[in-house]
């Protein structure tokens, strides 16, 4: 029998102070039954001497302080699974919301999983393809990598991370993908989008959400990314699934951490979030990767909104350190009706040469991808020079780069919401744009791939010499 408190000595925000508790632990879930008979969940925060603070996850709108029963559980904050959870949709706390019956559990496991041993880890080294040129063939997604998505507010990262979900495959393997998508925060249109595009096209079947909505308790979004990555582990590491995890939106997270650590009256750090955030989000990230003697792997996309478009903002500046890369949207690019818009330049896949090459993509990926980074930096160069200067300032050789660079966009950047690109038909599309260069400029492919892959494209092109 559990032991019932009626000493709840304060409430403020989405806290409340109990006192004269015994063998409370940190992390414990925790019941609280109002006067009215309603069950709200929360769970320990604190614990100095007999006194407890708890985290409420549904508000503490209703509580009466002399009227209302707390009862510590012994464990903390659980999720049942089972092969059955995926094409399912649960709330921020895993219970589901699709009008589905519940799940019936093969195991139990507390959402506050482990980051994984580093001495436990295998190297990610296996190329995932999103359909997407301008991450596969540029900054390429590895298998057990954690590559975060950088946007702005308005701008289309909820189509990406739809899109990606959809068409996310590890070519050349006969074992089971599935996608993991946790939204926090989110408006209701968005869900609906959300769920709508996953039923359409079918991904729906391998899929597993968790959603939180804008209106739920803010701190339930704190557990949401932690039920999320719990839900990929047991795929991952007991079906033995690759698993694609998307969290949007890191930003709302963020917010609902900043809230909490206001309530309870801790020093801030920058901007007012706790000093605490980097190891927190750290927590989240490391959950991603491969482990020895396991099939199973879990690969992380987070996704984040800039406040202003600022890179150097304490999320995305924290989660740059953490995570090996980012994919930066472009709100240039947005503003010209590209889609996905992508800005190539600042992003960065650290495992990119890991995961691509013969065997993997194909031998040509590394020398043509650094090929058409040089050449549309050199455009965009150029096209700054044109606008301070006026286009009849520059080279001939400018003026080619500035057309690549045109070009480059509208045909490698630009890609339909439906259209799943093949590795190849990436890489060959590379080739036909770089035979726009003069071929003296053509300095990290070499003469031999030259002769193998963009032949048929010069005889059509009057700007190779």
């Amino acid at each position: 029998m559990l032991k019932e408190y009626l000493t709840v000595a304060e409430v403020a925000g989405p806290l409340l102070l109990v006192e004269k508790v015994e063998g409370v632990k940190y992390e414990e879930l925790v019941e609280i039954e109002l006067s009215e008979g309603d069950i709200r969940l929360g769970k320990v925060l604190e614990v100095a001497g007999d006194t407890a603070l708890v985290q409420l996850f549904e508000g503490s709108t209703g509580v009466n302080i002399y009227k209302s029963r707390v009862r510590f559980l012994g464990k903390g904050i659980e999720i049942g699974l089972s092969p059955d959870i995926l094409g399912r949709v649960f709330d921020g706390l895993g219970r589901p919301i699709d009008g589905g019956a519940r799940i019936i559990p093969d195991k139990r496991l507390d959402i506050n999983g482990n980051p994984i041993n580093p001495f436990a880890r295998s190297y990610p080294s296996e190329f995932i393809q999103t359909g997407i040129s301008t991450i596969d063939g540029l900054n390429t997604l590895v298998r057990g990598q954690k590559l975060p998505i950088f946007s702005g507010a308005g701008m289309s990262h909820s189509r990406m991370a739809t899109q990606i979900a959809r068409q996310a495959k590890v070519r050349g393997s006969d074992e089971k993908f599935a996608v993991v998508f946790a939204a926090m925060g989110i408006t209701f249109e968005e869900y609906d989008f959300f769920r709508k595009d996953f039923e359409n096209t079918g991904a729906i079947e391998r899929a597993v959400l968790f959603v939180n909505l804008a209106d739920d308790p803010a701190v339930e979004r704190i557990a949401t990314p932690r039920m999320a990555l719990t839900a990929a582990e047991y795929l991952a590491f007991d079906l033995n699934m690759h698993v694609l995890v998307i969290l949007t939106d890191m930003t709302n997270y963020c917010e609902a951490l900043r809230e909490v650590s206001a309530a309870r009256k801790e020093i801030p750090g920058r901007r007012g979030y706790p000093g605490y955030l980097y190891t927190d989000l750290s927590t989240i990230y490391e959950r991603a990767g491969r482990i020895k003697g396991k099939s199973g792997s879990i690969t992380q996309i987070p996704i984040l909104t800039m406040p202003e478009d600022d890179k150097t903002h304490p999320i995305p500046d924290l989660t740059g350190y953490i995570t090996e890369g980012q994919l930066i949207l472009g709100r240039g690019l947005h503003q010209k009706g590209l889609y996905p818009p992508l800005d190539v330049l600042p992003c960065l896949s650290r495992l990119r040469d890991k995961g691509i090459g013969e065997g993997k993509t194909r031998e040509d990926h590394a020398g043509l991808s650094n090929q058409l980074f040089a050449a549309y930096a050199w455009g965009k160069e150029s096209e700054e020079l044109a606008v301070i200067l006026g286009e009849a300032a520059l080279s001939p050789t400018d003026k080619i780069f500035l057309k690549f660079a045109e070009a480059f966009e509208k045909e490698f950047v630009n890609q339909d919401y439906y259209e799943d690109r093949s590795i190849e038909d990436t890489l060959n599309l590379g080739w036909k744009l770089i035979s726009m260069l003069p071929k003296n400029e053509l300095k990290r492919v070499s003469q031999e791939q030259i002769n193998k892959y963009m032949s048929k494209y010069i005889e059509n092109n009057q700007a190779v010499e």
